[in-house]
């Protein structure tokens, strides 16, 4: 597993996970960059993405649904703030109706993703900041802890296929 630590802050209203992974980071920034890559990992394995849209580039948005083993489908999307290649990134991330568009129930996330060369590996960081505690709180109901964590231990998978 490359997940090395993960960290939920109540009182900064943050979540965050620590990953590494044997690539540099030029290599690891592409599984975020190429949707089809991205596919590979964002969600946990019982929950496969597919993004019906990936403009990765600052102002750029992307649209996803993941799919259950149901055939229940969660739709969301980024919105991309920050790209500064390979170091870090950063997004909103919210939920989605069934055509892409943003749902007004629940405030989005900002996620700030860094990539920090460690010898001939790369330590990926991705900090989710929440807008109030509830927000928090909720979504660790949902189980973003652990979907994260096993959406996060897939990208070993893609890592080791060609580019």
């Amino acid at each position: 597993m490359t997940v090395l630590d993960v960290h939920r802050d109540e009182e900064a209203l943050t979540f965050t996970i620590v990953a590494e992974f044997d690539a540099p980071p030029a290599r690891v920034w592409q599984v975020w960059a190429d949707a089809r890559q991205l596919e590979r990992w964002w969600g946990p394995p019982t929950w496969p993405a597919t993004f019906d849209r990936h403009e990765f580039r600052p102002g750029g948005r992307s649209a996803y649904h993941m799919t259950g083993p149901d055939g229940t489908k969660a739709h969301g999307w980024f919105a991309f703030t920050l790209l500064d290649e390979p170091q870090r990134l950063e997004f909103d991330d919210g939920f989605a109706d069934q055509h892409g568009e943003p749902v007004t129930t629940m405030e989005p996330t900002h996620g700030i993703v860094t990539f920090e060369a460690v010898g001939d590996r790369t330590r990926m960081t991705v900090l989710s900041r929440f807008t109030s505690i509830d927000q928090l709180q909720e979504m660790a109901k949902m189980g973003m802890e652990e979907g994260l964590r096993l959406a996060i231990g897939q990208i070993d998978g893609v890592l080791a296929e060609p580019s």
